[in-house]
């Protein structure tokens, strides 16, 4: 039954009997097979078929909330007896708002000296990626802002409050002001991350608070891409400061404090509420909280 779940559940994550399949490491009729044979147990029609994939059925998705669970728990199980064998080991997926990456070896650097047999995938997400993927069990945690969104039911850890910086050129006639108000940021040529991105909505809220609109002539999802735009000397960028601390170490960027207000936002780790915790989440937890003290 466990196996037939987590089949489904890749199937419903994937949306494709194929790429479900491939992902279980498992042949196509193999999966097909397994789902029918849990429709069959369950005495409910969970997808509707066609040439191809065409959703879950009403029932299904019922389904599906209730497998996730029940994967959740036996993953959990299997978590705990594999530390009684043999200690803290395993798989972690952390899932990383791309403006929280630079600070994130402060939390994994000393949680594998601590526990070294636990290898750490640490993936780029947006904020509500890190949400889905944690419900769908793609991720067993994310590092993203845990005050400016609805976040649900997970459990969270602090990790530090985020401000901002304007990014600009060593020639850039801002490069010398001590700080800028967020009224003023909205005039210059702007380079943003995409709105998909949590840190651009805050921006958004920021400058809207102070009359203006943000109008970036580039958007990206990528904030090596957004740096190198403001490396030419005709962009700039709003940044978090543990980001902007990053590359103006050379010189050739200056960080400017963003004010009126000097906004802040709280950032921290996140992962599913879960009573008692995974061993290695709760591992991670707890390292997340020495991090904060």
């Amino acid at each position: 039954m466990i196996d037939k779940l987590e089949m489904f559940i890749a199937l419903a994550r994937e949306r494709h009997f194929g790429r479900a399949a491939e992902a279980c490491g498992v042949t196509q009729p193999s999966l097909s097979g397994a789902i029918r044979q849990l429709e069959d147990q369950l005495g409910v029609q969970l997808v509707f078929r066609g040439s191809r994939f065409q959703g879950l059925t009403p029932e299904g998705q019922r389904v599906l909330d209730r497998a996730r669970g029940i994967v959740g728990d036996v993953r959990a199980l299997k978590d705990e007896m594999r530390v009684v064998r043999s200690g803290l080991s395993g798989n972690l997926r952390i899932g990383v708002i791309p403006t929280a990456l630079p600070m994130v070896a402060d939390l994994t650097g000393p949680f594998t000296l601590r526990h070294p047999n636990v290898r750490v995938s640490i993936l780029s997400r947006t904020s509500v990626e890190i949400l889905a993927g944690i419900e769908a069990l793609d991720l067993e945690a994310g590092i993203t802002y845990l005050d400016n969104e609805p976040l649900g039911r997970v459990a969270q850890v602090p990790l530090y409050t985020e401000f901002y910086r304007l990014l600009c050129a060593r020639g850039s006639a801002l490069a010398t002001r001590s700080q800028v108000p967020w009224a003023e940021v909205a005039l210059e040529p702007l380079c943003l991350l995409t709105s998909d991105m949590q840190n651009r909505r805050i921006v958004n809220q920021h400058l809207a608070e102070a009359g203006a609109i943000a109008m970036p002539s580039i958007e990206s999802n990528s904030i090596v891409a957004l740096v190198a735009h403001v490396l030419t000397g005709r962009w700039v960028s709003v940044v978090p400061k543990k980001l902007a601390d990053m590359f103006v170490t050379d010189g050739r960027l200056v960080s400017v404090p963003i004010v009126q207000p000097e906004a802040e936002h709280s950032v921290g780790l996140i992962a599913t509420r879960r009573d008692p915790q995974t061993p290695v989440l709760q591992a991670l937890m707890d390292e997340a909280a020495r991090l904060t003290v």
